[in-house]
């Protein structure tokens, strides 16, 4: 929620009910992004943008000292390489909402939008203090530590590595996400709803509609921060996952340029992977919706041209995946833009979309208003159309 603001909002759900179909049936007034607006041209390897791993270090240790330890930081696990990843907490309520950033070390807005909320939730103001007694939020700012350091999607991690640490896969192949000329694993396809899983050979390669195995330190680091917030709340009722992608979309229908595509959707049929009947995709639809409806009326911003990220997706593999089958209401941030295919002249924009989709989240979980919301209402997001670079 903008923390500038002196109270939660207070808005009946017949309210949020007409003002979300309103939103979705009449979009904002429109402000195009002009399509050749740094689509895909501008020079790439633009990581000296963002916070290098020391200096994370030193924001988060920052953020925690300067709320008084409101916002509590603590080492999650590490890396293949020795990094620290780190995880921030704040607040104390019954309803949990776990985010992370940067799974992938080349996407990098999500890490500093968590940077900027996360003193912001922490703060002294009667808005936050209402925040912290009704959610209790857990990030994790950079998950691929070594990914980031080296601005790579990959994480930093050989074949070699993983059987060390699991004798028993010795007679196996690499995993089908595995790059050896990195080389390192795409830890995003690294999940398994299983949580107790065990790296077995016959698993393996293995294939993208697949599970993962948790081979990889920062897919167990995850996984046991999840377990440990399950044991503590019961289910994990939000997992937010943020994310970049391709710089050059536009929506359908309209030609304008979408700086970011959302997603509940990664799971074609939970019944494929056993019995999970804590799914609900009914929430995680409410949940992008809350998010859509956030980024609407946002003046000359162009934020309100959202997208659906595309719905044919089954990625059981994906953290998304897992969690959904668990329970977690679900979100995907892909925001357009990454350091290998965009410069720096669109990073501050884009960090701030982050911040407000995901503030409009937490801030329709605080007040109540995110289950007055029509999970229909997601199905009217318009999709997202691959344009070329200019």
């Amino acid at each position: 929620m903008s923390l500038a603001h002196t109270k939660v909002r207070a808005v009946s759900g017949a309210a949020v009910l007409l003002l979300g179909a309103a939103v979705l049936s009449a979009p904002a007034p429109a402000f195009a992004i002009p399509v050749e607006s740094h689509c895909g041209t501008e020079p790439g390897n633009n990581n000296d943008a963002y916070v290098n791993h020391a200096q994370l270090t030193k924001r988060l240790q920052q953020i925690e000292r300067t709320t008084g330890g409101t916002v509590d930081v603590e080492v999650a696990g590490y890396s293949n390489q020795g990094r620290e990843i780190y995880q921030a907490r704040v607040g104390h309520g019954d309803t949990v909402l776990l985010v992370e950033s940067q799974i992938h070390g080349n996407e990098n807005h999500g890490t500093e939008a968590l940077l900027n909320l996360l003193p912001e939730w922490g703060s002294n103001t009667p808005a936050a203090q209402a925040l912290r007694e009704n959610i209790t939020i857990v990030a994790v700012p950079r998950l691929n530590v070594d990914g980031g350091e080296n601005d790579t999607r990959q994480n930093e991690m050989s074949w070699d590595d993983v059987v060390a640490d699991f004798p028993q896969l010795a007679g196996a192949g690499p995993s089908w996400n595995y790059r050896a000329d990195v080389p390192g694993f795409d830890v995003n396809r690294d999940f398994n709803p299983d949580l107790d899983y065990v790296p077995a050979p016959a698993d393996f390669p293995g294939n993208s509609a697949d599970t993962g195995w948790y081979i990889t330190p920062e897919s167990q680091t995850v996984r046991d921060l999840y377990r440990s917030l399950e044991t503590e709340f019961g289910t994990v009722d939000y997992f937010v996952d943020l994310h970049n992608q391709w710089s050059c979309y536009a929506v359908e229908g309209t030609g304008e340029m979408s700086p970011l595509s959302i997603s509940g959707r990664f799971i074609a049929d939970p019944s494929e992977f056993g019995d999970w009947p804590k799914f609900d995709y009914d929430a995680s639809r409410r949940a992008n919706v809350a998010v859509y409806d956030a980024l609407q009326g946002q003046g000359n911003s162009g934020f309100g041209a959202l997208t659906l990220y595309p719905q044919d997706t089954n990625l059981p593999g994906t953290a998304l995946g897992s969690f959904a089958l668990r329970g977690s209401a679900t979100v995907l941030f892909e925001t357009s833009s990454n350091t290998q295919t965009d410069g720096q002249k669109r990073n501050g924009m884009l960090t701030k979309q982050v911040q407000t989709g995901l503030d409009g989240l937490v801030d329709a979980i605080v007040d109540g208003s995110v289950d007055t919301l029509d999970p229909a209402d997601y199905e009217e997001i318009p999709n997202r159309v691959f344009l070329p670079a200019d």
